[in-house]
């Protein structure tokens, strides 16, 4: 099969969905030394199409290395990556049509027209002849640029110009997008648009998103990878990310208030700290909130309660948590193994 066969089967409408292959994106044991620096290991996750999967990770954790693995610009060395059960190097080229990139910096070219610059794109993509214009008004009608298509891409804003660099991404109707940094220098409101579309293009696609903005994971994916020193650390739906952002502790005040002991009489509570005057902080399991009980018990005692708060943690704090006990753990035991 010939490239231009291969993109005149993928541009028939939503013909990729209705393979019945399950799993787009699978990395398998995968790990990666640089000489004898090891910047992932033996990492491991798969991904279904109609899902967005956030990759975070501090500097230097592995994210780079591990989309130049997927992409294929960089060969592991050792495990295995395929891309709709194509495998990134034993069959690279058809992989890769399975593959749309949109890195940091959009690759674009300032004096093409956009719709210039698209039929480029389409070309490198070896799309056939007899689709160019159907993949090119497709990719433009998904990302808003219906209205630009004459005028030259470095007269485009900021918002417009990443918009291309997704439409070049997509233009092939690959079966998994990997963006790096999309909304970075975008203003407020480019990027609430971005994220819209990045979400929009996550119900046809596999998508992964690489970002350090920890707010755009909670309001753009469907899950989260976080990885560090090389290692998956946590991989968690952002439904389950959201809950770990609630700690398991409430701040009470009362103008009557009990005694500690009083307090440690609730079910579930652990340890009761005097805040200030008055308002106390309590910790609990987490599987239990007694914030029912306590306020029950304050009508019923007249304690007068006039603030009940369940703490939240950040995303950035629950992001810290997981990285620094990481690298915690992982010191200690080396420390244990060399004793």
């Amino acid at each position: 099969m010939v490239y231009s066969d291969i993109h005149d089967q993928a541009m028939q409408p939503n013909s990729f969905m209705t393979s019945n292959v399950e799993t787009t994106v699978s990395v398998n044991q995968v790990s990666r030394y640089y000489d004898k620096l090891l910047a992932v290991n033996n990492l491991s996750f798969s991904m279904q199409r109609g899902e967005i999967l956030g990759l975070l990770g501090p500097n230097g954790a592995g994210k780079s290395t591990t989309m130049q693995m997927i992409t294929g610009n960089l060969a592991p060395s050792s495990g295995q990556i395929s891309i709709n059960q194509f495998d990134i190097l034993d069959d690279p080229k058809q992989a890769k049509l399975e593959l749309g990139y949109l890195p940091e910096k959009p690759p674009l070219y300032a004096d093409f027209k956009v719709d210039e610059f698209l039929l480029f794109c389409a070309k490198l993509n070896r799309i056939s002849k007899s689709h160019q214009n159907k993949a090119i008004d497709s990719a433009k009608q998904r990302c808003a640029l219906g209205d630009v298509g004459s005028r030259l891409i470095g007269n485009l804003s900021k918002g417009y110009q990443q918009r291309v660099g997704i439409a070049q991404a997509i233009i092939h109707n690959p079966a998994l997008i990997i963006f790096d940094e999309p909304t970075v220098g975008l203003d407020p409101i480019q990027i609430r648009e971005i994220r819209q579309l990045i979400r929009e293009l996550g119900k046809e696609h596999a998508v992964i998103l690489s970002t350090h903005i920890l707010p755009e994971v909670t309001s753009t994916c469907d899950r989260v990878l976080i990885i560090n020193k090389g290692e998956l650390v946590l991989t968690e739906s952002t439904e389950g990310l959201q809950k770990r952002m609630f700690s398991s502790s409430l701040l009470v005040g009362f103008h009557q208030p009990p005694d500690k002991q009083t307090l440690l009489q609730f079910d579930g509570i652990s340890e009761v700290d005097k805040v200030r005057d008055n308002v106390f902080r309590l910790h609990h399991d987490p599987d239990i909130d007694p914030s029912d009980s306590i306020v029950v018990s304050s009508v019923n005692e007249g304690w007068k309660l006039f603030e009940l708060t369940p703490e939240k943690l950040s995303l950035e704090e629950v992001f810290l948590e997981i990285t620094t006990t990481e690298t915690h753990e992982n010191k200690t035991t080396s420390a244990m193994e060399s004793i």
